[in-house]
């Protein structure tokens, strides 16, 4: 089975709840989103990192509540076929020059090292820059009618 790293973004589309209709794109992210989630709730292997951890428990809180979270990570810490890795600061020190070179935030050039390093070539990921990163493939495809680097719901 293919090892893929989990970015946070999916974690939101499939979770969280509109506050307005979707567009047909954004409905389209928020179902494959969902899949996603299926995949890996059905063994699909997968690798992520405190760092995105918390990216999604922050959003989660500030929007829902700071009891809201607790289910999720309680699923995250139980599930044998998702690895968490912990970051330090040498970790963000590689992660550094590449988000300046590939104009990408510091927590996404964060999963790019990771990846590089341990060989994953494969990201869940709704973020398109990382279609611009050498070295590993997105998924899911997503459709072209969007010029948006990252869509948000």
């Amino acid at each position: 089975m293919i090892l893929r790293f989990l970015d946070s973004n999916v974690f939101l589309h499939a979770f969280l709840v509109p506050r307005r209709a979707l567009t047909k794109e954004e409905q389209f992210v928020k179902d494959e989103a969902k899949k996603i989630v299926k995949i890996v709730e059905e063994g699909g292997e997968v690798v992520t990192s405190t760092v995105h951890l918390s990216e999604v428990i922050n959003i989660v809180e500030s929007g829902l509540g700071l009891q809201k979270p607790f289910g999720f990570l309680a699923w995250i810490m139980t599930c044998d076929n998702i690895e968490v890795h912990s970051v330090s600061l040498r970790d963000y020190e590689a992660a550094f020059p590449l988000a300046k070179e590939n104009d990408v935030s510091v927590n996404d050039a964060l999963a790019y090292s990771f990846m590089l390093d341990r060989g994953v070539g494969e990201i869940y990921s709704f973020d398109r820059h990382f279609d611009n990163l050498k070295g590993i493939k997105r998924l899911p495809n997503l459709p072209k009618t969007t010029g948006n680097q990252q869509i948000r719901t």
